[in-house]
């Protein structure tokens, strides 16, 4: 039986066109409208795998993500880099002069902000999902509305590309991890990047102490974010990325963490896809 992945949003989107670069283009997808129906899809068995975004080059971590998999007790197994182009397009036959409306996903309308100030006759509506935009266009036949969305999501609604590339800053990447219920089955030399989450006592120098050991340890800190734990006011988790080149480095830092920290758990042990 065939692996089934599930993604946020539909076929078309960033999402999916993660799953067809990691999985291989016949990828089976399981389409989820928010980062909770995928959770929801992996914790049940309708998908065996899932791929979620977890970090922007320019919006900077998605939290609520980190959060999403901890509460679940899911892992982090993989990820991958994706180049975020966006692209202005509409039913074929017409000009940038006709759109009436843009509509698309407010992180996207955000990214292209600039292009969209030259053309100050066009209406800005936030849309739930970019690809599933496009293909609204194209299955009601939409004139005088454009979406902002991937290439494919133009070849695959058969829509024309009006403007190519037009997110205001070019170098934008984003980070997507592939989730699963069990852990990672790589070997310990395969892996040389971490994601974990620790909470600490709060007095002063904790987190330097953590920090010293990590760097003693020869790892590179990639990303830290605080949370605030809810049930405790004042309380926070932190979240933690590290890259190594050794794992015997990295199992003796995690080691130390452990006796260190009041709470430690290892949220995903991976192959670093950084280029």
């Amino acid at each position: 039986m065939a692996t089934k992945i599930a993604i946020q949003g539909i076929k078309g989107s960033f999402h999916h066109q993660v799953a067809q670069e990691y999985f291989g283009k016949e990828v089976a997808v399981d389409e989820c409208l928010s980062f909770e129906e995928l959770v929801s899809s992996v914790l049940s068995g309708k998908s065996d795998q899932a791929v979620m975004a977890i970090e922007n080059s320019i919006a900077g971590p998605i939290i609520p993500n980190y959060a999403l998999i901890d509460k679940n007790n899911l892992h982090i197994i993989g990820e991958h880099y994706l180049d975020i182009h966006q692209n202005l397009m509409a039913l074929k036959g017409q000009t940038i002069q006709d759109i009436e409306e843009v509509h698309s996903h407010p992180m996207a309308l955000l990214q292209c902000m600039e292009f969209l100030k030259q053309y100050p006759h066009i209406k800005i509506v936030e849309d739930k999902d970019t690809a599933e935009t496009a293909r609204r266009i194209h299955e009601k036949q939409l004139k005088g509305i454009a979406a902002i969305a991937s290439k494919v999501a133009a070849e695959m609604y058969d829509l024309e590309i009006l403007a190519p590339e037009i997110q205001t800053i070019n170098n934008n990447m984003t980070r997507f991890v592939i989730i699963d219920k069990e852990q990672s089955v790589l070997v310990p030399n395969e892996i040389n990047r971490a994601s974990i989450k620790f909470e600490l006592d709060h007095k002063r120098g904790s987190l330097a102490a953590v920090l010293n050991v990590m760097s003693d340890c020869k790892l590179n800190l990639t990303k830290i974010q605080s949370l605030p734990k809810i049930e405790t006011p004042w309380k926070y988790s932190f979240f933690v990325d590290v890259t190594f080149e050794k794992y015997e480095d990295y199992a003796k830092a995690k080691a130390l963490i452990d006796i260190m920290a009041e709470y430690f758990k290892v949220l995903g042990e991976y192959k670093n896809a950084k280029r």
